[in-house]
């Protein structure tokens, strides 16, 4: 009976600890690394920039001026009192007895649509700070994405540099086997351990990339999150086909943000000039009072009630230079608008130029650079294994292969780069 006890508690015991280990399992796995992708990046990094957060209140303060701009005059309400006497009337003093008061109130009426035309302005600048805060983060985004692009490609540098060291410590293994056998000489075994240590150093150097590369993009996310519990996920190859360039070029004048602004500063330009037009006519000023005076002699006329319209002469019009301001405005603005549109064909032709150069440097290697280069290293390999070739032929053909796949993946960033800059030229995404 005691032993079952006994086996019963240490089942007990048994089943605790795996539970205790399984949890300690889990919350070692919720603290581990987590990757994002491409599409949550920039989602966090459009909910935390403080740079774009802090462009965004410069639209909502735009939008605020909507609401002055549109805001009607106050009527003016005065009151006048006079008739009080200052002194004794045939013997007896009763100041009240002949004061009157009399209140009256006043509009100034605005004339030619001039609050429509301040709101239509107020509105215009509105879509331009819109505008300029989507170029903003246009711009914002192309940082956002080059250090995604750099952070893949120091991961990529990273796996290739681990790679080739595991397989430098292969190829060890087996020269020291055959050191041991006497088929190779010692002088031939410490160049190929001496070779060791540059497969360590990039390992090391490309450790410091990747770290560099995600505190660059924690920076951009306004994120203080552990870099050993942060990574990015992603595709880093590339694409064999572009859009036309015509087609690439009509769809960046649709789309680019800046060049929207600038034809937004046009229109809210002349709309400028029309309200400097309206601002010279005269706003006229209505009035009206009522007054009560008791020491009438006639009674009906102690109660009365009166209006007044008063015109200012425009004898001089103060507002000659504003016009003049305003209508000079709006060419330059045109000519922004055209400067503008310039710089986004210069923009799309400079990246496409880029991407479609990077694009013929590529496909050969993918086509055939690559595997020849594995080719020709286990081939010289295997013949300096078994004697048909030197030491000095199998470390060329070594260097040439380790020279080929830093080339592809450096190449492969670059198009990616290109690609981003592109797609920051047009305005929106074109190169997946």
């Amino acid at each position: 009976m005691l032993a079952k006890e006994i086996s019963s508690f240490r089942r007990r015991r048994f089943e605790y600890v795996v539970v205790l280990v399984l949890a300690i399992t889990s919350w070692r796995a919720a603290q581990a690394q987590q990757s994002f992708t491409w599409q949550q990046i920039q989602q966090k990094f459009e909910a935390a920039n403080p740079t774009l957060q802090a462009d965004q209140l410069n639209v909502d303060e735009s939008r605020a001026e909507e609401i002055t701009a549109y805001l009607r005059p106050n009527p003016t309400f005065s009151v006048t009192a006079d008739g009080t006497q200052i002194a004794p009337y045939q013997g007896v003093w009763q100041p009240l007895l002949g004061t009157f008061v009399s209140p009256s109130i006043s509009y100034l009426h605005e004339r030619d649509h001039k609050r429509e035309l301040r709101l239509e302005s107020a509105k215009k600048g509105t879509l331009a700070a819109e505008f300029s805060h989507t170029d903003l983060q246009r711009t914002l985004l192309f940082t956002l994405r080059s250090a995604f692009i750099s952070t893949l490609q120091a991961k990529a540098l990273l796996q290739l540099a681990t790679a080739d060291l595991d397989y430098w410590d292969h190829v060890l293994k087996i020269s020291r086997d055959r050191f041991d056998a006497g088929d190779i000489a010692q002088i031939d075994l410490d160049r190929l351990e001496l070779q060791r240590v540059q497969y360590e150093a990039e390992v090391q150097t490309a450790e410091v990339n990747l770290r560099t590369s995600k505190i660059q993009l924690l920076t951009l996310l306004n994120d203080r999150t552990p870099i050993d519990q942060f990574d990015v996920t992603g595709p880093y190859d590339f694409a064999e086909q572009l859009q036309p360039l015509d087609e690439v070029r009509k769809i960046a004048l649709d789309t680019r943000p800046d060049l929207k602004a600038a034809v937004e500063s046009v229109d809210k330009a002349r709309t400028d000039h029309q309200l400097a037009i309206a601002n010279g006519s005269t706003d006229p000023t209505f009035s009206g009072w009522y007054t009560h005076n008791g020491s009438y002699n006639n009674p009906a006329a102690i109660n009365t009630l009166g209006i007044s319209l008063a015109i200012p002469l425009r004898i001089f019009d103060r507002n000659q230079g504003e016009k003049l301001r305003t209508q000079l405005d709006i060419t330059r603005n045109e000519k922004l608008r055209d400067a503008t549109e310039a710089q986004v064909l210069s923009d799309v032709d400079s990246g496409y130029a880029t991407l479609n150069s990077t694009l013929i440097l590529l496909r050969p290697y993918k086509a055939k650079y690559l595997q020849q280069s594995l080719h020709v290293r286990n081939t010289v390999f295997f013949a300096y294994q078994n004697g048909g070739a030197s030491l000095l032929d199998f470390l060329s053909a070594e260097s040439d292969y380790r020279s080929v796949q830093v080339n592809y993946v450096n190449l492969v960033g670059s198009y990616l780069t290109a690609a981003a800059q592109l797609n920051m030229a047009v305005g929106r995404e074109v190169v997946p």
